[in-house]
């Protein structure tokens, strides 16, 4: 046998690990967990937190979310509310959001002068004004953005994409390291105490199986947020009529501006042009808050929906929800003139293709099957977390002094065509996974070129 270059394996190590397309299938898992692990712990438990958000934001900001319900009391008028918000906080109210539930607070965003856009908190009962928070403030959205990296630029979104397609590598080859070759332990049992490396090998690989399919699943339905793919599937799939009906835009006067610029909107509709209230009717007078918000629940708008307001004279007044229950999703455009329905698409408006990846996005985030999903994805945050431990325990314990501990190359390296076959195909479904198989690539060969003069 060859000279082992790379790594400097002990020699029982090396025996073990004969078959040169396991070498290969290890070293490139090596990789994939190099690259991803610190991602899968920082996505797994802002994920876990986030699957709760409504819960945690409740207890939270009860002071701001939460009031007493008074079953006799008639409910101040949405316009009453804003009236409320803004003479605590002067500025412009440019969205009412109303209380999804009996004991939950109304919601009015105000773009301020000085303070940009507030979410302003009111009693629906008695009309006070509870309190204000920045725009998209609370907590849970500042778990949203840690879990998208938003925070740390466009770039990141990128990241995030990479981070995805390498998610599923590490499964593959996980999943053909993990298969029996004759060995009892080790498959669903765990041999052992902490101390020995074997209890952490054994515990990754049994965790690592039991939980590849929910990594699988979370990587694949997270791309739509991704930077690059995600944008580009998303025109592809509105560009081609498989996301929202296109036909229900037909016919109604369109602005320039997206529906996803004025509110917050599912996947299927960011693309979505906003319709214009009608130029005839310019010079009548605008329907208010109230009326439109009548409109609204005299169509059956889902509690908790979010309306838009007006901006100028051809502007709309949206409607829009996106509960739990994806049946339930709708958008809604009002004429702001004669409130007269303009648009409303309803899931069941959606193309098979939408309708597949906002039932994916629903799962995703905890909501499609209510506690159970909940429960089971948090389950899997957690095995995620153990997981990215085990791994990075048995590396330190296997990792010979002075070494990073990469896998050895196979002795003979045409093995590696079959897996650059299905990294070239993966790459060709996800262009930025593909550039960075490429870099990684580079930088094997770098090591495995430079590693043998260091250490002659």
């Amino acid at each position: 046998m060859s000279e082992l270059t790379i790594g400097r394996e002990p020699a029982g190590i090396a025996a073990r690990s004969a078959s040169n397309l396991y070498r290969a299938v290890w070293r490139w898992h090596f990789y994939a967990g190099l690259l991803v692990l610190p991602f899968m712990i920082t996505l797994a438990v802002t994920g876990a937190l986030y699957l709760f958000k409504d819960e945690i934001d409740g207890i939270v900001h009860s002071d701001l979310k939460l009031v007493e319900v008074q079953e006799s009391a008639a409910k101040a008028l949405p316009s009453q509310m804003v009236d409320a918000a803004v003479a605590v906080y002067p500025g412009t109210a440019v969205k009412f959001t109303d209380p999804v539930s009996p004991d939950g607070s109304a919601e009015i965003t105000v773009e301020t002068a000085n303070q940009g856009k507030l979410a302003v908190y009111v009693d629906p009962y008695t009309g006070k004004v509870l309190g204000a928070l920045p725009d998209r403030g609370t907590v849970m959205w500042t778990i949203r953005y840690l879990h998208s990296l938003k925070y740390f630029g466009s770039f990141t979104r990128a990241l995030i994409e990479i981070a995805g397609g390498w998610s599923i590598l590490l499964v593959g080859t996980g999943i053909y390291l993990w298969w029996p070759r004759r060995q009892m332990g080790g498959v669903v049992s765990i041999r052992g105490t902490p101390r020995r490396r074997i209890f952490w090998r054994d515990t990754h690989a049994v965790t690592g199986i039991f939980v590849g399919f929910f990594i699988v699943f979370l990587a694949v339905t997270g791309m739509p947020w991704s930077g690059v793919w995600g944008a580009k599937v998303n025109d592809w799939v509105n560009g081609n009529n498989y996301g929202y009906p296109a036909g229900v835009w037909t016919g109604v006067p369109m602005s320039d501006e997206h529906a996803n610029h004025l509110a917050q909107m599912s996947w299927s509709l960011e693309q979505a042009k906003v319709p214009q209230s009608s130029e005839q009717q310019n010079q009548a007078r605008a329907v208010g808050l109230d009326e439109a918000v009548a409109t609204f629940e005299k169509l059956g708008l889902h509690k908790g929906y979010a309306v838009n307001l007006p901006t100028d004279t051809s502007g709309v007044y949206t409607g829009s929800v996106f509960p739990d229950d994806l049946a339930s999703q709708r958008v809604i455009h009002l004429d702001q003139y004669s409130s007269k329905p303009l648009i409303d698409v309803s899931f069941a408006d959606y193309g098979p293709f939408a309708k597949g990846i906002e039932w994916g996005i629903s799962v995703h985030m905890g909501q499609q099957f209510g506690l159970v999903n909940q429960l089971v994805l948090l389950a899997a945050c957690i095995a995620i977390v153990v997981l990215a431990i085990s791994a990075g325990v048995m590396w330190w314990k296997r990792r010979p002094s002075g070494s990073l501990g990469v896998p050895p190359l196979p002795a003979d390296t045409r093995v590696f065509r079959g897996l650059l076959a299905i990294l070239i195909v993966g790459g060709m479904i996800f262009p930025l996974v593909g550039i960075s198989l490429v870099v990684m690539l580079v930088l094997d060969w770098i090591y495995s070129s430079i590693r043998p003069q260091r250490t002659a």
